[in-house]
């Protein structure tokens, strides 16, 4: 129960913090664990790496970004990546499509939604 806690702890520190360089050291301190132990529970317990997580929280902010019309340039150092390549690599490692390819199935889909009631998220993967 307790490890449960200190894991919480730490995933509320990566989601008042995506925008931010946070690491596993970090993450590990905020939950009285080692590197390696924090590592291997909080994938255990959420069912990805920290960094994993991370990347996925900066990827779903980057998407409301976007379909409120933040330029990808601008999105990209609002949740926290390096630039827009790195932006770009991981949005299309997480969701399957540039940033580019979202926008434009975004405007085809338009007025569509998805289970999580935002336009076209989980229906462009």
């Amino acid at each position: 129960m307790k490890q449960s806690i200190s894991l919480n702890a730490a995933r509320a520190f990566i989601e008042a913090h995506f925008d931010e360089p946070v690491t596993l050291a970090q993450l590990a301190a905020l939950s009285a664990l080692s590197v390696s132990h924090f590592a291997t529970v909080f994938r255990q317990q959420y069912g990805s790496s920290p960094y994993r997580y991370l990347c996925r929280l900066r990827i779903q902010r980057a998407q409301t970004l976007l379909l409120e019309g933040v330029p990808g340039s601008v999105v990209a150092t609002e949740v926290g990546f390096f630039d827009q390549s790195h932006f770009g690599r991981h949005f299309k490692r997480c969701c399957g499509m540039t940033p580019s390819t979202f926008m434009k199935r975004a405007a085809a889909n338009a007025g569509h939604t998805d289970e999580c009631g935002s336009a076209v998220h989980a229906r462009l993967r």
